[in-house]
């Protein structure tokens, strides 16, 4: 008879791997068998330490400006776009550049083109400092996007003209916080233009309600991802916000703190669009080693989305 304490765990899906963050993954790696090693990247091609380690072992050199990379070697820009100056400064130095941009992300790049060549100015809920933000900002002359991260910001922001705005959003926000700021700039600005269809990305949206569908079973959330993860960091705060008390981030199995869930019986698991399911298994092989588990998947959603890679890596598939 097993002496370890029962547990449940609650496996919510959809979890992990978006179709961005797959084909982002695959452009790397088709570009290595094309061009070989080394093949640059601008910034983390995902926000995950073990899936940009990985590329580095197979020959992927990570650098945070194009200066870093020589003229004669190819360069791959991240899954989370970036200004328009970058491909503009590749192109000048005659360079080999890939675009990994998640199209969900460039659908808003092209949104906010629209608007701005109809006279509007952008309004832009993100969070500051983001490489999915700057990418974006970085899309249109300087002074046209205008960035809020919160309701208060909404109360501040100056417009050129009330009557000429629209909004874009980053695609990883929470739902839920993003619908109150939406809310607000509606109130201030009656006549903002939105998007046609949600900034925020189905793998987002699907992940934050998967995490709600889990929430009310669950005395502690544990949240596969990185801490430069925006969508990883939003599936804590939603954990949080749904009545989960304990709703922690880890990179990978052993950064548990078995301590704090002594006593605990039942764990909800999920992970962000960029945390592979390897992760996933690692961590619940760590409970299975302490506990005698039942694992329950909770599955609110069906994915399958794929996005193709550039025309110029087809022909290493």
């Amino acid at each position: 008879m097993s002496q370890k304490p029962a547990l449940t765990l609650y496996l919510a899906a959809p979890r992990g791997f978006c179709a961005g963050v797959d084909r982002a993954i695959k452009i790397v790696e088709m570009a290595l068998q094309k061009w070989g090693a080394p093949v640059y990247v601008r910034h983390e091609i995902v926000h995950n330490k073990f899936v940009v380690d990985s590329l580095k072992a197979l020959g992927a050199v990570f650098v945070e400006e194009l200066d870093d990379v020589p003229d004669d070697r190819p360069v791959i820009f991240s899954a989370h776009g970036v200004p328009k100056s970058v491909p503009a400064a590749a192109q000048a130095r005659n360079m080999i550049w890939v675009d990994a941009t998640c199209p969900l992300v460039s659908k808003v790049h092209i949104e906010a083109e629209r608007h701005h060549e109809n006279g509007l100015q952008m309004i832009m809920i993100g969070h500051a400092g983001h490489p999915e933000t700057i990418g974006t900002m970085g899309q249109l002359p300087a002074g046209e996007v205008l960035l809020v991260e919160t309701v208060a910001d909404v109360a501040r922001v100056e417009p050129r003209d009330p009557e000429k705005l629209a909004f874009i959003t980053q695609t990883t926000l929470s739902v839920d916080d993003t619908v109150e700021i939406v809310a607000a700039l509606r109130a201030r600005f009656p006549a903002i233009i939105g998007p046609h269809k949600e900034d925020i990305c189905y793998a987002t949206t699907n992940r934050q309600a998967a995490v709600k569908a889990i929430a009310g079973q669950i005395d502690a959330l544990l949240v596969i991802g990185a801490p430069n993860s925006s969508n990883s960091r939003r599936l804590v705060e939603v954990g949080s916000a749904n009545g989960c008390a304990y709703s922690q981030l880890v990179q990978r199995a052993t950064d548990i703190d078995w301590r704090a869930l002594e006593g605990i019986r039942a764990v909800g698991i999920t992970a962000g669009a960029s945390a592979p399911e390897v992760l996933v298994n690692e961590v619940i092989d760590a409970f299975r080693a302490r506990f005698d588990t039942t694992v329950e998947l909770v599955e609110t959603a069906q994915e399958n989305v794929e996005f193709k890679v550039p025309r110029i890596l087809r022909h290493a598939e």
